[in-house]
C-alpha cells in the first residue's frame, strides 16, 4: 500500500533512535517507517480495543491518528481501557487519549472527533484514511463502517471481544477475493452482546487491539500476510487459537451489490 499522503521527510537523530528496533527489521527498514509516518489511520472507538491499538500505533510512529469516540471516561472503563487513567474520569475519551498518546510520542499528529459521525462525515473520514481500525462495540456501527470501507475500498481491520473470547480479521476490497465484514454475518440481526452486560477479562482486549495495530501497520508498510480471508479466533480460558477461512458471499447485501454495480459500469 502507498499511503494517500505521499509526503516524506528525513528522520531526525532522535526519531532514528526512537524507531531503531523497528527499522532494523529488514522487512521494514527506513522505507517502511516512512510509509508508516505518512499514513493516516482512522480509529473508531477508544474502549479496550481502541486503547491498545492506538497506543501501539502511536508508539510505532503512525503519522496521523484520527480518534473517534463520543463517550466520557468512567471508573468501570479503567479495568481494560489502558489509554485512560484515573484522573481522566469524566473527560471525553478522545481528549484523554490525545493527552496520553501525545505524551507517548509527540511525533504523531492526533485529530479527534467527539460526536457520532453521520453518513457523509463517515464517508469523508474513511476516504481520507489509509486504514480504518474498527474498535467499536456494536453491530450497527460495524456494519456502517464496513459499508463505507467497501464503497471507498479502504482496508478495514475489525476486532471484537467479550467474556473470554475474541475475533479479529482484515477486510480489503481492493483485493477482488476479499470478503467484507457483512459476508461474515449476512442479514443476521442478532442482539448485540456487550461487555457491559456480559463482562470481559482485561488482557483479552489488549491482545486483540495489539493485533489490530499490527495488521494495520502491515497493510500500510506492505509487508507480510494479513488476515484477509481469515478470521482469527481466541479463547483465553483455554488459551486456544483457531483460524476460520472466510469466503466472499455472492449474495452479500454490501459487497456483492458493489461488485455488480462496478461490473455493469
Amino acid at each position: 500500500m502507498t499511503p494517500k499522503n505521499k509526503n516524506s521527510q528525513a528522520f531526525s537523530n532522535e526519531q532514528l533512535l526512537r524507531y531503531s528496533r523497528q527499522m532494523m527489521l529488514p522487512e521494514i527498514d527506513a522505507e517502511g517507517q516512512q510509509r508508516l509516518a505518512a499514513a493516516r489511520v482512522l480509529i473508531i472507538g477508544l474502549g479496550g480495543l481502541g486503547s491498545a491499538a492506538s497506543v501501539y500505533l502511536a508508539a510505532a510512529g503512525a503519522g496521523h491518528l484520527v480518534l473517534v469516540d463520543y463517550d466520557r471516561v468512567d471508573l468501570s472503563n479503567l479495568q481494560r481501557q489502558i489509554v485512560h487513567t484515573t484522573p481522566d474520569i469524566g473527560k471525553l475519551k478522545v481528549d484523554s487519549a490525545r493527552e496520553y498518546l501525545s505524551a507517548l510520542n509527540p511525533d504523531v499528529k492526533i485529530s479527534t472527533i467527539d460526536h457520532m459521525l453521520d453518513d457523509d462525515e463517515l464517508e469523508r473520514e474513511v476516504a481520507a484514511a489509509d486504514v480504518v481500525v474498527d474498535a467499536s462495540d456494536n453491530f450497527n456501527t460495524r456494519f456502517a463502517n464496513n459499508e463505507i470501507c467497501v464503497k471507498t475500498k479502504t482496508p478495514l481491520v475489525s476486532g471484537a471481544a467479550i467474556r473470554f473470547e475474541a475475533q479479529v480479521s482484515v477486510f480489503n476490497l481492493s483485493s477482488p477475493d476479499s470478503p467484507c465484514y457483512r459476508c461474515l454475518y449476512g442479514n443476521d440481526t442478532q442482539v448485540d452482546q456487550t461487555c457491559t452486560a456480559n463482562g470481559v477479562i482485561a488482557p483479552l482486549l489488549g491482545i486483540i487491539g495489539s493485533i489490530q495495530a499490527c495488521e494495520a501497520m502491515k497493510l500500510i508498510m506492505g509487508i507480510g500476510t494479513t488476515l484477509v480471508g481469515r478470521l482469527l479466533l481466541l479463547d483465553v480460558m483455554n488459551m486456544e487459537w483457531h483460524i476460520a477461512k472466510l469466503r466472499k458471499d455472492p449474495k452479500c447485501p454490501v459487497c456483492s451489490n458493489t461488485l455488480n454495480t462496478a461490473a455493469n459500469q
